[in-house]
């Protein structure tokens, strides 16, 4: 059994005086060496963390402890060790990256698909298109079968793949989806805001999909945003890696970033290549001499 677990965990609810939770969330993530990323702000919480069995039930009770936060969802994980290095802990004025402010209201976010339910979809041949709120190197290693992955660098790009899109699907049963649900909070209602007639977010996103139904209609492996950096949920061969080596080509889900830091570019890359090429993107690159230094891995 592992000794570890990783909670991914999100919820939209205002909250008066987050500065106050913060001081207080910091201090007990300290004395019991939970870490990870937490933010709040004043329309809620988004976070993911790591810790022993032991420590994160008792973060939970701990954060459940605040009214805001009594009925949160925990996604979780195991782990065989921390999936960070250290804790951060912060207030922003939005608790995912988003840049829609006031171009979208939260309580015409779309209706929630239950992972049952579109693993119905497929199994009856639905009519229905499956859109990815993700950003593209996060689509380049995974994605459900026959999903549209836009080129998105950044959610902020949401806007215009709404518009994009709406020509040719406005009037289908569309279904977003991300990784643990909190984009398609957003993303949804802003397809919903502008005139998609029947717009779905799957409830739980990724993580609850994969954790109920590997080795089906997901395909590939999970970006995640901690130290593991992906997770590969199914077993069945031909669906396990779908991402392509940057240098040989070959089928692999790992990513690194480039060891010359004046460049850090992310790529996919296979164990061998990453080896072979210095875990660097380029000849200029493995010449240079600001290089970090190797991680684990």
């Amino acid at each position: 059994m592992a000794s570890y677990k990783v909670l991914l965990f999100y919820k939209y609810v205002e909250v008066e005086n987050p500065e106050a939770i913060v001081k207080l969330h910091l201090e007990f993530c300290k004395k019991k060496n939970i870490r990870g990323r937490v933010f709040f702000s004043h329309e809620g919480i988004n976070a993911t963390v790591s810790g022993t069995t032991e420590n994160i039930e008792r973060y939970k009770k701990h954060l459940t402890s605040f009214k805001e936060f009594e009925d949160i969802w925990f996604k979780e994980d195991e782990a065989d060790e921390h999936a960070f290095e250290k804790i951060k802990v912060k207030i922003k004025d939005e608790i995912v990256n988003s840049g829609l402010g006031d171009l979208v209201r939260l309580e015409n976010t779309a209706k929630r698909l239950k992972p049952e339910e579109l693993r119905e979809f497929y199994e009856k041949g639905k009519d229905f298109v499956i859109v990815d709120a993700r950003n593209i190197y996060e689509s380049e290693i995974g994605k459900f079968k026959n999903a549209i992955t836009p080129p998105m660098e950044t959610f902020r790009d949401w806007p215009q793949i709404v518009n994009d899109l709406k020509e040719q699907y406005k009037d289908k049963t569309v279904v977003t989806y991300c990784t643990g649900g909190i984009r398609c909070e957003k993303a949804s209602a802003l397809m919903v805001e502008n005139g998609y007639s029947d717009v779905y977010q799957l409830e739980g996103g990724i993580v609850n999909f994969t954790k109920q139904f590997p080795d089906t209609f997901w395909e590939g492996s999970v970006f995640v945003f901690d130290e593991r950096r992906i997770v590969t949920p199914n077993s069945k061969e031909e669906i396990k890696h779908i991402g392509t080596c940057y240098f040989c080509g070959g089928k692999t889900s790992y990513y690194i970033n480039c060891h010359n830091q004046n460049c850090d570019k992310l790529l996919v890359c296979c164990h061998d290549c990453k080896i072979d090429q210095e875990y660097c993107c380029s000849d200029e690159c493995r010449a240079s001499d600001n290089k970090r230094a190797r991680f684990h891995g």
